[in-house]
């Protein structure tokens, strides 16, 4: 039976905790000793139970905020034992599963700067729960650095939800909003920067013991295979790719169903992304329109604007 998609305990307790501080009550349900990994849709179930008490609409952006670095498991304290934060960057590509697999890093540099950005697997509270994910990534950025000046930028895919001082007040960097992508950017040139507990020994022991939990975790969930087949197929469809992981179209529909996503979501993430990048690249809308499957560069175009708020010319001038 394939895993469904989850969270390590410790960030679902980080959360549980920040949600206490806040006055929050957790789900009656909610149980007192959680599994080493917390199913997705048992963290759907508590956010929905949080937003339900509080009129809060920063209420993510607090949560998130509160977190810290022993929040994220071995890989926090692996992220932390890194020689430089662009190391650190590296490694948490590499390893975010094992914190949890609601959602998918990756990483761009665009001139002088690095864009590490964020796309989300789940459907439930998407806008709160971004703005969670991004503001303890920049906390704990500040964190590894020592608190150094690193001129962070935020941008959401979404609208505001509140005033935009309200977000100053908590993230102390400049946010932009319905952007093409959700992303914390930050200059090249402080990736060299060394991390205030760098331990060369202890990185290349948690490297290994990370390898390990990677392993078992196996990145097994369906949507990660459906995800990984359409990285090295994005012209495929539903069909192909069912027939690929030895199912049926209407069983995999049904499957991804039960992990809390789709086919058409998941692709449509991965063509977003890869359209992005091949318009970073320097490659041609009609390249496009031909590696990720469209009939031509208008359905191409069409769909771009429905991603991205903006036509393949706009993003690239941008």
């Amino acid at each position: 039976m394939t895993p469904t998609p989850s969270i390590t305990v410790q960030y679902a307790q980080g959360l549980c905790q920040a949600a206490e501080r806040l006055g929050l009550s957790l789900p009656l349900a909610w149980p007192s000793k959680l599994p080493s990994r917390v199913p997705l849709a048992q963290q759907d179930a508590l956010w929905q139970h949080l937003a339900a008490q509080s009129s809060e609409p920063l209420l993510g952006l607090q949560l998130g905020h509160a977190l810290h670095i022993g929040h994220l498991d071995l890989v926090g304290v692996l992220l932390m034992s890194c020689d430089s934060l662009g190391e650190a960057l590296e490694a948490l590509l590499e390893y975010y599963p094992i914190i949890g697999e609601g959602g998918e890093f990756s990483l761009q540099h665009e001139g002088e700067r690095c864009v590490l950005s964020y796309q989300p697997r789940y459907s439930v509270l998407t806008e709160m729960r971004v703005e969670a994910v991004l503001a303890s990534l920049i906390n704990m950025t500040r964190w590894i650095s020592g608190g150094r000046e690193l001129d962070l930028h935020v941008q959401f895919a979404h609208p505001a939800l509140a005033a935009n001082n309200a977000y100053q007040q908590v993230l102390a960097c400049p946010v932009r909003f319905s952007a093409c992508s959700n992303a914390l950017s930050l200059p090249r040139a402080v990736l060299s920067q060394a991390l205030i507990q760098a331990n060369p020994a202890m990185c290349s022991h948690l490297r290994q013991l990370a390898d390990q939990q990677l392993d078992a975790l196996g990145n097994s969930s369906l949507s990660a295979q459906v995800t990984q087949l359409l990285n090295e197929f994005p012209a495929w469809g539903k069909e192909r790719v069912a027939e690929r992981l030895a199912v049926s179209g209407r069983h995999l529909n049904r499957k991804l169903a039960d992990e809390g996503a789709s086919f058409k979501l998941l692709r449509e993430q991965v063509l977003s992304r890869l359209a992005e990048q091949g318009l970073r690249d320097g490659r041609s809308i009609q390249q496009l329109a031909e590696q990720l499957g469209f009939a031509d560069e208008s359905a191409f175009s069409k769909a771009f604007r429905r991603w991205c708020g903006v036509t393949p010319g706009q993003f690239r001038q941008r």
